[in-house]
């Protein structure tokens, strides 16, 4: 364990970052989980609507700094070819 004040703060800001981004990433995961069973079960309307929703969630992921902005848009990318590939 650190013994200077800065050094104890930054574990506890550290720990602190960490959860929450564990949480963003879980979220951003759990959106696109959800565009992709419903491209899997055919349901066009469905998959428009987790695409906007997991859009959404993966922007603001980038914009807080969780995610790089290529990684972004590789994964909007990603989502959106499954949903307009859908027949």
């Amino acid at each position: 364990m650190a013994n200077i004040k800065s050094a104890k703060k930054r574990i506890l800001v550290n720990r602190t970052k960490a959860e929450r981004n564990k949480a963003v990433r879980s979220s951003v995961k759990t959106a696109m989980k959800k565009v992709f069973s419903a491209v899997e079960s055919g349901d066009k309307s469905a998959a428009q609507a987790a695409l906007a929703d997991a859009t959404k969630t993966i922007e603001i992921a980038g914009s807080k700094g969780v995610y790089h902005k290529n990684n972004v848009a590789h994964k909007v990318s990603r989502i959106s070819k499954a949903v307009n590939g859908m027949a």
